[in-house]
């Protein structure tokens, strides 16, 4: 019995701690603060990110996740779904129209 109790909890710990978290570099069509927060606030809020933060020199945000919650195309998704491009992937056009002016293309 003590025997498969400690098999469980090394199979139990061996499963938590597997995976760990992947980071990725999305280049993106942010353009001002505003479209910062937008893409973070999202992101952040998605399920199986750590954490997500946007460069606005580089337009690149920086995604830690949870590959056993997400993947990288559910979050590229995520962004063309508020109106901005994710690498290869074009923002969805009625989200883009629906962003502020200045978030638009040609905004600033």
């Amino acid at each position: 019995m003590k025997n498969l109790v400690i098999l469980f909890m090394l199979v139990l710990n061996t499963t938590l701690f597997a995976q760990k978290p992947i980071v990725i570099s999305i280049q993106t069509s942010a353009q001002c603060g505003d479209c910062k927060q937008r893409i973070e606030t999202t992101l952040n809020q998605a399920k199986g990110v750590v954490y997500a933060e946007l460069n606005l020199e580089t337009k690149v945000v920086e995604v830690k996740f949870k590959p056993s919650k997400t993947d990288a195309t559910a979050i590229k998704t995520a962004l063309t779904l508020i109106g901005y491009d994710a690498d290869e992937m074009k923002a969805d056009p009625a989200a883009q129209k629906a962003l502020p002016l200045c978030c638009q293309p040609g905004g600033h």
